[in-house]
C-alpha cells in the first residue's frame, strides 16, 4: 500500500490514542437521538453536508474543529478534506496516494473518487508537506472510522467555488454521500504576521473578533462566496479560503443553501492575558436546514 505517512511533529495533535479519545469523545454526536452528547451548539447529526474547521494545533483549536467535523452527515460515504495555503490561480493538489496515516490507524483513499477529482479539477498531485488536512485526519478518523477520504487543496481564488461545484457533479455521478470539510483558519493578527492595524491590546483582539472576522464569516453564513474570498484576501481575514469557497460551492451546488456558526474563539483564549498575537478560528456547518 502506498501511504501517505504524518509529517507534523509533536505538539500538533496527540499520538496517543487514549489521549485523542479523552480530547474528542465529549463531542461525539449520539446518533441515536442526532445530538451531541456534549455540546447543545452542534448541528443534529444527518444535516450537514460542508463543515469548515480550523487547522491549527489542538491545543488552540481542537474544540472549535471537532464541533465542525462532529457535525458531518454520518451516512457519508466519503469525505473530502480541503486544505489550502495556496495563493490565487495556483493549481489544485490532490494526494495520490493509496491511504493516509493516522495515530488511530490509516484511512483510505477513495481513489474513484480521487481519480475523477483529478481529471475533473486538472489537479496536480500533492507532493509537499502541509499542515491543513492532516491535522483535521485524526478526528475524521475518531468520529467516521469506516469513511475513506480524498485529499485536497485549492487556491484562494474564485475557481475553488467551481471545484466545488464538481465535486458535487462527481459525487452525483457516483451516486455517493459526499461530504466537504473545509481547513481554515481566520485573521493572523500581531507582530508574528505582520499584520497589526488596530495595534495591540484588547482593542487588537475586540477588533478582530467583531470586525475583520465577522465580516468573512458573515460572508459565509450569507451565501456570498464572491465576497468571502474577497474580504479574505483583501482584510486578511482567512488563511485558506479556497477551501471555504469550495465547501459553498458544493453545499450550493447540492441543494438550498444554508449555513450556521458553530463557535467562534481565537487562540487568545488560551492565554491568561491578551497576547500580542493570535489567531481567530471558526467551526462553521453548511447543509440543509441549519
Amino acid at each position: 500500500m502506498n501511504l501517505r505517512e504524518s509529517i507534523l511533529p509533536p505538539g500538533w495533535y496527540p499520538r496517543n490514542p487514549s489521549e485523542i479519545s479523552r480530547v474528542l469523545s465529549p463531542f461525539k454526536p449520539d446518533r441515536s437521538n442526532g445530538n451531541s452528547i456534549a455540546a447543545s451548539n452542534i448541528v443534529a447529526a444527518g444535516n450537514t453536508l460542508a463543515a469548515v474547521a480550523p487547522h491549527a494545533g489542538w491545543y488552540y483549536s481542537g474544540e472549535t474543529a471537532a464541533k465542525a467535523v462532529a457535525s458531518l452527515d454520518s451516512p457519508a460515504s466519503t469525505i473530502v478534506v480541503i486544505g489550502g495555503h495556496l495563493a490565487a490561480d495556483n493549481p489544485p493538489l490532490i494526494a495520490l496516494e493509496d491511504a493516509v496515516q493516522t495515530p488511530l490507524g490509516n484511512i483510505l483513499i477513495d481513489k474513484t473518487l480521487r481519480d475523477l477529482l483529478k481529471t475533473g479539477l486538472n489537479a496536480r498531485e500533492d507532493c509537499y508537506k502541509d499542515n491543513t488536512v492532516e491535522v483535521l485526519l485524526p478526528m475524521l478518523r475518531f468520529f467516521f472510522p469506516e469513511t475513506p477520504v480524498v485529499w485536497l487543496r485549492l487556491p484562494a481564488d474564485k475557481s475553488s467555488v467551481t471545484a466545488g461545484e464538481i465535486i458535487a457533479q462527481c459525487s452525483q455521478k457516483l451516486g455517493s454521500a459526499v461530504c466537504v470539510l473545509a481547513s481554515a483558519d481566520l485573521t493572523h493578527y500581531g507582530a508574528n504576521y505582520g499584520f497589526s492595524p488596530k495595534g495591540s491590546g484588547e482593542e487588537a483582539l475586540k477588533w478582530v473578533a467583531e470586525v475583520n472576522d465577522a465580516r468573512f464569516i458573515e460572508a459565509v453564513l450569507s451565501n456570498e462566496p464572491e465576497a468571502m474570498i474577497e474580504r479574505a484576501n483583501r482584510e486578511r481575514s482567512c488563511c485558506s479560503a479556497g477551501a471555504v469557497a469550495a465547501a459553498m460551492g458544493f453545499a450550493n451546488a447540492m441543494g438550498t443553501y444554508s449555513a450556521r456558526l458553530l463557535e467562534y474563539t481565537s487562540s487568545a483564549s488560551k492565554s491568561g492575558e491578551c497576547p500580542d498575537s493570535f489567531v481567530g478560528y471558526a467551526a462553521i456547518a453548511m447543509g440543509r436546514d441549519q
